[in-house]
């Protein structure tokens, strides 16, 4: 078997991993809530390869992580004025926004659908390795399937090893929870998943 590397999360071990990347590799890293496994999101064969690793239904999409707001546009289309107030409200941070993708957005992130998942993490690691491949992440959490999510990159192992190119080891997740998801390509937003911010969305008066 062969057996994933796994290399510290500092300047050597990111400017190896996006090299991993860009060559269409996938690699596992830590963000605000859980450990993610991403691929370069342009690159449909590195995406396909995420499914596999996972053992994911190819029904189920998979989000893209970016480094700011200001991306947006690239991977998303008729954005709604709510989605731009909370990605200014909580980006970085704990929160997916669904909204219609661009056509730069392939079938392989979107299962075919017309949306995509996006967001923005809160995570020194994540963010350095968006700004330096400077590229959108397809990013998933790094665990098989149906498990549960990897917070330490010893148990991204323990499910995983083998199955992804490279992790980055950037200690145990802060977060621990997968993030909140809201689809705001309806009216009111719709909450997919509840996450860490449903009690921060009620603060605000989100209309749910």
């Amino acid at each position: 078997m062969i057996h994933t590397r796994c290399i510290p999360a500092d300047a050597t071990g990111l400017a190896c991993a996006a090299e991993v990347l860009r060559a269409g590799g996938i690699v596992a890293f830590p963000t605000d809530t859980v450990y993610g496994v991403g691929a370069h999101a342009f690159l449909p064969h590195a995406v396909q390869r995420l499914y596999t690793a996972k053992v994911r239904p190819p029904d189920k999409a998979i989000p893209l992580l970016i480094a700011d707001a200001s991306l947006l546009p690239y991977v998303a289309q008729e954005i709604p004025p709510i989605a731009c107030e909370l990605a200014a409200r909580f980006w970085p941070g704990a929160l997916t926004l669904v909204m219609r993708r661009t056509a730069m957005v392939s079938d392989e992130i979107t299962a075919g659908g017309d949306t995509v998942g996006v967001r923005a993490p809160d995570h020194p690691v994540a963010q350095a390795l968006l700004r330096l491949l400077n590229v959108p992440l397809a990013t998933t959490s790094a665990n098989l399937s149906g498990q549960p999510p990897a917070i330490t990159a010893q148990e991204v192992l323990a499910q995983l090893d083998g199955q992804i190119d490279l992790l980055l080891d950037g200690g145990p997740c802060p977060g621990g929870v997968a993030s909140t998801v809201l689809d705001v390509t309806t009216s009111p937003p719709r909450v997919l998943r509840a996450g860490p911010l449903l009690p921060q969305l009620a603060q605000m008066n989100v209309q749910l």
